[in-house]
């Protein structure tokens, strides 16, 4: 038996090599398939995995608490009231599952340095900012107790800023003019990059939440937005429920009345969105997959012209002996021999457009053994399906009438 397999795969190779040219256009379309699946779901793969560590660099456990019932673009936030700089101490006092608790008041703003300026976004806030962001400190320090609560006109500037203020110069002592003040430069946050909306977390100020209410907002007691942090091992939802009723306790509202907040775990961002990146990865390579069915009909195709071609040839082996499923076995290799190349070609081409195509997209390349298995597989599949039937015919060949073929 391995020897007749043997046999039959050194005539499919040899049958191959007769037609290089026409070989290989008949694969193509294998070829163009499997490459396709591939490409599709190793960069649906790498989004998903970059899309996941963007929102975890917005911060650790992160919940965000903002007026209006809805977040995004928008946002239900008329008529719904700012929170207070209380709401901060009634938080961090009744609710022991949180690891930090940071308003956030904030506006765009042009920055100048010397003869340089750059708008950026400009949030007064506290040091348990940092912890809710997962920032860290690249040079300098963070703010003292008596600059928050004094409101100092001092700052820290993210990497971007510190690029475009003060090129490669250090930005420690220095002073920075926002708006219409000046601040002293106490501290360089470590560059995080892109985040996952696209924008640039580098690009941003940060002061003392009373000095950006007294001097930029122009009210001492509205905070626009709190991001608090979870403790490790704690789950968001009790969390979030606790939130939700004290802050309709503050807020004075019946229960009849809808909140005017919102509270939402980054979590839930990150999970949305990577389904949502795996559900359009699923269709295109499905909508990729369609290649390889039109591959397996081209197989097909070339295998009923290669046995017309070869009717004579088929007839003699037949008449000296050659059984018929020797014969079908003749063709049926040669057809999953053309289709495991294509398969073969294909995962070599996916993995070169997959390199190139996550270096220029800025993602993770994730190689996934899996998905190059199963492709491998089905084109090989696809070679016996569609080759069944050229294979058949010729093995149904009357010896005599083969014999008389010109």
């Amino acid at each position: 038996m391995t020897q007749m397999l043997l046999n039959a795969l050194l005539l499919a190779l040899r049958a191959i090599r007769r037609n290089l040219m026409r070989s290989f256009l008949t694969v193509l379309g294998v070829v163009i398939g499997v490459a396709a699946v591939i490409t599709m779901v190793t960069l649906g793969n790498g989004a998903t995995r970059m899309v996941s560590d963007q929102i975890s660099s917005l911060g650790s456990n992160l919940l965000i608490l903002r007026p209006g019932q809805q977040l995004g673009p928008g946002r239900d936030s008329a008529g719904a009231q700012n929170f207070k700089l209380s709401d901060v101490d009634a938080i961090e006092s009744q609710i022991p599952s949180l690891r930090a608790v940071a308003p956030v008041v904030g506006s765009k703003v042009t920055l100048v340095a010397g003869n340089q300026n750059w708008q950026s976004q400009v949030n007064g806030t506290t040091n348990a900012y940092l912890t809710t962001g997962n920032w860290t400190l690249a040079a300098g320090r963070s703010f003292e107790d008596d600059e928050e609560s004094a409101g100092k006109a001092v700052c820290i500037l993210g990497n971007t800023v510190r690029k475009q203020l003060f090129g490669n110069v250090s930005p420690i002592g220095n002073e920075l003019r926002v708006k219409n003040f000046s601040c002293q430069v106490i501290g360089l946050l470590r560059a995080k990059g892109q985040g996952a909306m696209g924008q640039d977390q580098d690009d941003i100020v940060l002061m003392p939440v009373r000095t950006a209410q007294r001097r930029l907002i122009g009210n001492v007691t509205d905070v626009s937005m709190l991001m608090l942090s979870l403790r490790d091992g704690v789950s968001a939802d009790p969390v979030m429920e606790q939130i939700r009723r004290l802050m309709r306790e503050r807020r004075k509202l019946a229960e009849h009345m809808d909140d005017d907040f919102h509270v939402m775990d980054t979590k839930q961002i990150a999970e949305t969105l990577s389904g949502t990146i795996r559900t359009m990865t699923g269709l295109l390579g499905a909508v990729a997959a369609v290649s390889l069915l039109v591959g397996g009909i081209g197989i097909m195709n070339i295998m009923l012209v290669s046995v017309t071609e070869r009717t004579r040839e088929i007839g003699i082996r037949l008449a000296i002996g050659a059984l018929e499923h020797e014969v079908l076995l003749q063709f049926l290799i040669e057809a999953v021999v053309l289709s495991a190349l294509g398969g073969l070609i294909g995962i070599a081409l996916s993995l070169v457009v997959c390199l190139a195509l996550t270096a220029l997209m800025h993602m993770p390349f994730l190689f996934n053994p899996g998905i190059n298995l199963l492709a491998f597989f089905f084109s090989a599949l696809i070679g016996i399906v569609f080759g069944y039937m050229p294979a058949r015919r010729a093995a149904g060949l009357d010896p005599i009438v083969a014999l008389r073929f010109e």
